[in-house]
């Protein structure tokens, strides 16, 4: 069955929302001056608050390795997520899993440029014990605008060698195609399931964790 991870949790009532939803993650971003930044003080009760079987994901990017290591002891995080440059030397010396994001262009930009990148993150993956790879749109945040999806039929390739979660431009009507198409280990949506920025609408959440399951 295809995991799915909710990001983007700045709330107790979302986070509730969600793991009634039957998500198997969250995502909380730790990235200053993006819509839906939260910071330890704000994340730690959540996740004290969370049942044993859904895991908190830490969303960083290009942040020192003491800090990323003080935000997982302050909020007891359960894996982490590297959106930024960050070498595969940096994605070492964690005691959780790690997630590197890899950010695709839209289809019209060509697939060119889409292969070695992947390629070069999946032997990072191998190389360096990631536990998955996760395949997003070039756009830095969303503000809320609809996101274009990248390209599933080549994230399926990658699919069978590695544990890829796609995400980038999923909604509760286009997850179970992706899913068909694609075949990942995971999906993971943020603005999606939103009302607003960093709001999830309920609605929206409860359909993709049912789309998503049902595939």
């Amino acid at each position: 069955m295809t995991k799915t991870k909710i990001c983007g949790i700045t709330n107790l009532e979302d986070a509730r929302i969600a793991v009634a939803a039957g998500a198997d993650a969250l995502g909380f971003i730790f990235v200053d001056n993006t819509p839906r930044f939260v910071t330890p003080e704000q994340v730690a009760p959540i996740v004290r608050a969370l049942p044993p079987f859904v895991t908190p994901v830490g969303v960083f990017w290009d942040h020192p390795r003491a800090h990323v290591k003080a935000v997982i002891e302050t909020c007891r995080l359960r894996a982490v997520q590297f959106h930024g440059n960050e070498s595969g030397e940096e994605l070492t010396g964690y005691d959780v899993p790690v997630i590197k994001t890899v950010k695709v262009k839209p289809p019209a930009e060509g697939q060119a440029w889409f292969r070695p990148h992947v390629e070069s993150s999946l032997r990072i993956q191998h190389l360096r014990g990631c536990a998955a790879v996760l395949l997003d749109s070039d756009a830095r945040w969303s503000e809320g605008e609809p996101r274009q999806p990248i390209e599933w039929e080549i994230a399926r390739q990658y699919s069978t060698g590695a544990r890829v979660i796609l995400s980038g431009g999923l909604t509760p009507d286009n997850v179970g195609r992706a899913i068909a198409v694609a075949r990942p280990y995971a999906v993971d949506v943020n603005s999606g399931v939103e009302s607003k920025p960093g709001r999830k609408d309920p609605d929206k959440v409860w359909r993709f964790v049912s789309e998503a399951r049902r595939s």
